[in-house]
């Protein structure tokens, strides 16, 4: 039986889920003409539209926008946990000045976010904007050909003996919406996501394995962009890069776990065996 813990680190965007490549025709482009262009498009515009009603109504987006952090709890070492229950978070007098009382101002919002993720949308919206959503998420499916529920179930299966990370260059708020607004969040908890738009995709990957390292513990990287390529590879983690043409393999739907451990034990079987050189030949030099 295998042991091992895979750490799974997404991007989001035109990984997880598609949108850009919906506004700017990308996606639609790679079926050469058998897919409406504009038909992508409008779906991307609603889907900004309910994103930022989302982030601004709920997420306190306007009042963060220009504070973006990499993580949620990356300020938590200045709230001092008091009950927000009842806290005004219009009237608090939040400063664009960001000093040490700031901050703590801060660290309630994000504390607030974090609650506010883990009860879900449900908590949030009525039904008719839920049903609007449901319905923009089964249009959104059928055009990509099932995308997003492949890939939601894609994570669903890893989740259960391994772990999901996601790691995007997006900002931090809209991206915990947009795990809410896919259907991504009881697969990707809010303590699990990562904002490299300040600090790189390196320095988040660094972040993550100083969290998860062990020895059963494997990393493996998925996404479609070359940011995230070059930081897995400094890492020596195994990168699965995602591609939008309806030949691929590596799209959704198409991806397999099958796929990601083949990649994952081709990578650590190299470096297991480039240890074991490395042992022997320490140890012919000492025995020199």
């Amino acid at each position: 039986m295998d042991r091992k813990m895979n750490v799974y680190i997404w991007d989001m965007d035109e990984t997880l889920i598609l949108l850009k490549s919906l506004l700017d025709g990308t996606y639609a482009g790679a079926f050469n003409g058998l897919k409406n262009v504009q038909n992508g498009v409008d779906i991307g515009k609603m889907w900004e539209t309910h994103i930022l009603k989302v982030c601004d109504a709920y997420f306190f987006y306007e009042q963060v926008e220009n504070f973006n952090q990499p993580y949620l709890d990356f300020l938590s070492h200045y709230d001092d946990g008091i009950d927000l229950s009842g806290y005004n978070f219009s009237q608090d007098g939040f400063s664009p000045t960001f000093d040490d009382l700031s901050k703590r101002k801060l660290a309630y919002r994000h504390r607030a976010i974090a609650e506010r993720y883990r009860k879900g949308l449900y908590n949030l919206l009525n039904q008719n904007v839920m049903k609007l959503l449901d319905n923009l998420y089964d249009l959104t499916d059928t055009y990509t050909e099932k995308w997003l529920s492949s890939a939601a179930s894609f994570l669903e299966e890893c989740a259960g003996q391994h772990v999901n990370v996601l790691v995007t260059s997006g900002p931090l708020v809209p991206s915990l919406v947009k795990c809410l607004l896919y259907r991504l969040d009881k697969m990707i908890d809010c303590d699990k996501v990562y904002s490299s738009l300040e600090v790189g995709k390196l320095q988040c990957f660094s972040w993550i394995k100083d969290h998860f390292n062990g020895p059963d513990v494997q990393f493996c990287v998925v996404g479609d962009g070359w940011e995230e390529c070059e930081a897995a590879e400094t890492m020596k983690w195994p990168f699965v890069k995602i591609d939008l043409p309806p030949n691929s393999t590596h799209r959704f739907p198409g991806l397999t776990s099958g796929d990601l451990h083949r990649y994952i034990s081709i990578v650590y079987e190299k470096l297991d065996q480039e240890d074991k050189e490395e042992a022997v030949s320490h140890l012919q030099a000492y025995e020199n």
